[in-house]
């Protein structure tokens, strides 16, 4: 890998209701076909930011759940009808499943509706740096190994959410702003959070070894944006908790937007720190 001055990636959260067009924006893990997808939110995102290229890093669609029992509401249509509409208007839209959409990898090479279905791929910035776009369940043991143990990881995520919503159901009431239990359940059991360092190392591994600067993943539902050994690592989060996406700027500053933090400043909420991790 040919050595460049090396930018140190931003980390900064949009607050602002304008609309803003980027170079470049990445989504992952919306788990459409899921009653804990917050559809609403993401078409209001998308309402008020476009890019020129745009990413889906895998898990848009939940074919795991999809498979036990049909959910399928009017906003996760807008979602699917949305994303195709700015790809007639211009954008280039490029599909990389992941574990719960993997049914698509049957399609992998393939362009239909204006998406461009790939496994991986090297995405180059306006200043020069090589990322390695990939979902990241392809360095996930337990998915790989014992999908019987993912699966039910799945079902007790489900039911960490059904307690979640029910929580935030009476903060909400109570005039306080959204908590993710499963968040800070995350960062505060020892295995959750070796688990989270030990996927940030492999797929900075993994860029490294591919002669790339950085990785942009998804799948673990944990939004970062930091350098691993002089390898940049950023990760999407998702639109079931956490409601983020990352955007790179014209001038290939890369940016963590959390969305849920506008919708509770339009709602007169205080805002709410994100949780971090220790190594953050």
């Amino acid at each position: 890998m040919a050595a460049r001055p090396q930018r140190l990636v931003k980390m900064t959260d949009d607050v602002s209701a304008e609309h803003r067009h980027y170079r470049t924006l990445f989504l992952s893990d919306i788990h459409l076909g899921t009653r804990g997808c917050q559809a609403e939110l993401l078409l209001d995102f998308m309402r008020f930011n476009d890019a020129e290229t745009i990413y889906l890093v895998g898990d848009i669609v939940d074919g795991w759940r999809l498979r036990r029992s049909w959910y399928w509401s009017q906003a996760h249509n807008d979602v699917v009808q949305k994303l195709l509409r700015k790809g007639r208007k211009g954008a280039r839209i490029v599909y990389l499943p992941g574990n719960h959409d993997e049914f698509l990898r049957g399609y992998l090479g393939t362009h239909f509706g204006g998406v461009d279905v790939v496994d991986t791929c090297i995405h180059e910035t306006a200043d020069g740096r090589r990322l390695l776009i990939i979902h990241g369940d392809q360095f996930d043991v337990v998915v790989r190994h014992a999908k019987w143990l993912a699966h039910l990881g799945d079902w007790a995520y489900v039911a960490a959410l059904n307690v979640n919503t029910a929580v935030n159901k009476a903060r909400r009431f109570l005039g306080f702003p959204y908590w993710s239990l499963s968040a800070w359940a995350k960062l505060k059991v020892k295995n959750a959070v070796n688990f989270i360092g030990a996927f940030e190392q492999a797929l900075s591994g993994e860029a490294r070894r591919q002669g790339a600067d950085g990785v942009v993943c998804g799948h673990i539902h944990h939004a970062a944006l930091r350098e691993i050994d002089g390898i940049a690592y950023v990760n999407t989060g998702d639109w079931v908790e956490s409601c983020t996406a990352v955007a790179e700027h014209h001038d290939g500053r890369l940016e963590i937007i959390r969305w849920t933090r506008l919708a509770e400043e339009r709602a007169g909420l205080p805002a709410l720190a994100a949780p971090r991790a220790a190594a953050e």
